[in-house]
């Protein structure tokens, strides 16, 4: 079997998993044997988080805090389940100027800051075979 040679400087940061209720969702993931080490409700998206570590990436527990929320949304239409797939970037200022190179449909024109501090900006599923991607700032 042969290695892979991954020079790009990205891992799996986290899965968003869009819930209707974070105290019932973690449940399940606690039977597991994963704890929820972070929650935080995120204003200006309107969600509140929950942050479980499983090996070297998290699950991220979304919650809508309003109606209109991206979240509520989702749900309203696809029900629960994965919402987004994030991906840490070494430099996200050089990833978002790459995108906008490249002519990647952007979900919003600048990187915004989100749970824990952490910088990031979405790619729309368009352009990228139908996944919504969050691209999030190495720590």
């Amino acid at each position: 079997m042969s290695e892979v040679n991954d020079k790009s400087g990205l891992k799996i940061d986290h899965l968003g998993v869009a819930v209707r209720s974070i105290a019932q969702a973690r449940q399940f993931y606690e039977a597991l044997g994963l704890a929820v080490t972070a929650e935080e409700t995120v204003e200006h998206e309107r969600v509140h988080t929950a942050m479980l570590p499983i090996g070297e990436s998290r699950i991220e527990l979304l919650e809508a805090t309003d109606e209109a929320s991206t979240i509520a949304k989702f749900i309203g239409r696809r029900g629960e389940g994965l919402h987004h797939i994030a991906l840490q970037v070494p430099d996200i200022e050089s990833a978002f100027a790459e995108m906008q190179r490249r002519g990647v449909l952007l979900v919003a024109g600048k990187i915004q800051r989100g749970a824990g501090g952490h910088r990031y900006f979405f790619v729309h599923p368009a352009s990228a075979g139908g996944v919504l991607v969050e691209l999030v700032e190495a720590e």
